[in-house]
């Protein structure tokens, strides 16, 4: 992340601390407490960041392997595939598109006299995706049994698309269901909020006695346990 990322998810969770504090303990002493977890926050954001980063990177990669198997069955060679394919990736995503910006890195590799082989397996290494994976291992075996690397190529790139094809179809009708998880995870905060509002001193007992407390406390504790449940229920792997 960038300088001004960190110190903008770093203000985040300086605020998330802050709430936590007011909703459960109304304590300045536990809102200190909470600071080292507010600037912990920017680690949980970029992992956030990286998920979402790999997924439009999957995405791209469909149309990637789409263009290039489309140009192998035209006749073209690996090489010239690639090369086509990179011009074809910039009208589509631009200069910047993260699949562009990888096929012209394996273009360059070409460039240099190494093989297509190696350069997509660093590329498969380089962004951990099991689908550019089993696309490099598949590419690799058809290139060494000498077999027939075009049948073979969009046969594998036809199963991958479909698989991202899939995947996005399952995002896109969980995408309302991932909306109300955040909208459930904001309501408690709202709910003591608006009471606070509208009654003041309604939840007093529960910051100035023990037992208040304590049953605060457990609040908290299954408030972040519900939290990590319902997202890793709606974190969907294929």
């Amino acid at each position: 992340m960038t300088p001004i990322q960190w110190c903008l998810y770093g203000g985040q969770g300086l605020a998330l601390s802050g709430v936590f504090a007011y909703v459960f303990y109304r304590s300045i002493v536990v809102f200190l407490i909470l600071i080292p977890f507010g600037i912990l926050y920017p680690i949980l954001k970029r992992k956030e960041l990286r998920e979402k980063r790999l997924e439009q990177l999957n995405v791209e990669f469909k149309e990637g392997i789409s263009l290039l198997s489309s140009f192998l069955s035209a006749g073209y060679s690996v090489e010239n595939a690639f090369s086509s394919s990179v011009r074809e990736l910039k009208l589509l995503f631009g200069e910047d598109g993260l699949i562009t910006i990888e096929f012209k890195h394996i273009e360059n590799q070409i460039k240099i006299n190494r093989s297509v082989e190696q350069a997509l397996m660093e590329f498969a290494t380089r962004s951990g995706l099991d689908d550019v994976k089993n696309f490099a291992e598949v590419f690799v075996a058809a290139k060494r049994s000498g077999g027939e690397l075009v049948s073979i190529i969009s046969h594998s790139a036809n199963i991958i698309r479909d698989k991202i094809s899939v995947r996005q179809e399952i995002i896109t009708m969980s995408a309302s269901k991932q909306f109300e998880q955040k909208v459930m995870n904001m309501i408690p905060f709202f709910i003591v909020i608006y009471i606070d509002l509208t009654s003041p001193g309604f939840f007093q007992l529960m910051y100035t006695t023990a037992i208040g407390k304590v049953v605060m406390t457990v609040c908290m504790v299954l408030y972040v346990l519900a939290f990590f449940i319902s997202r890793k229920i709606m974190s969907i792997e294929i």
